[in-house]
């Protein structure tokens, strides 16, 4: 049983597809994974489980989220390993500076690649910044200029509709919640971060 984290586009926000994390808990247990642990109501959920078929995960979980929800479910999964390149290979100095910046990371569903996705995206120089990593994009803005940021701009493309976008400081809180489940070599479970380090693709 290994840890993923499946985050669900467009739930929660802006009082759309409204879903209690009890009722998102039951229905990731009633298809059968393990260890199921929504976090904050922004559709994030870290859980275990014995499948290993990335797309496969994905179809079955937008499934069930559709099916139960009544809702057109779009999820974009990771897995512990994945998660943990991510955070650990975010660019030098990523969130140091959270007083004159947010910092996000917009985590790309498949078939959406990075290149396809940078090209759908705009970065106004003195306020924001795009940097590229493996399945995903770190974006960071000026918090005093926001509203020259011109990063939103990518809402309004097709492309959006296969990315998700979360806090640095979510994506760090989720690779602790995997970590928490995640099993060990011996068997049992993993404690602290790894710091085994995995090529970073753009």
């Amino acid at each position: 049983m290994e840890p993923y984290v499946a985050l669900l586009r467009g739930v929660n926000v802006g009082g759309e597809n409204s879903i209690g994390m009890p009722a998102l808990k039951a229905c990731f247990e009633a298809h059968g994974h393990r260890n199921v642990s929504p976090y904050i109501q922004s559709g994030n959920v870290v859980f275990t489980t014995g499948r290993t078929n990335a797309r496969a995960l994905t179809g079955q979980i937008e499934k069930a989220l559709s099916s139960t929800f009544t809702y057109e479910s779009r999820v974009v999964v990771r897995s512990f390993e994945q998660m943990k390149a991510i955070v650990q290979l975010a660019p030098k100095g990523f969130g140091r500076h959270s007083a004159a910046h947010r910092y996000d990371v917009i985590f790309l569903r498949e078939p959406l690649t990075v290149d396809e996705a940078l090209k759908a995206m705009t970065a106004k120089r003195g306020v924001d910044r795009i940097w590229a990593g493996d399945g995903a994009i770190y974006i960071s803005r000026s918090i005093r200029r926001a509203a020259e940021s011109r990063l939103r701009r990518v809402i309004g493309t097709p492309a959006y509709q296969s990315m998700t976008i979360r806090s640095w400081n979510t994506a760090r809180r989720l690779l602790e919640l995997m970590e928490r489940v995640a099993p060990t070599r011996g068997g049992g479970r993993r404690s602290g971060s790894t710091k085994r380090r995995a090529r970073l693709g753009a």
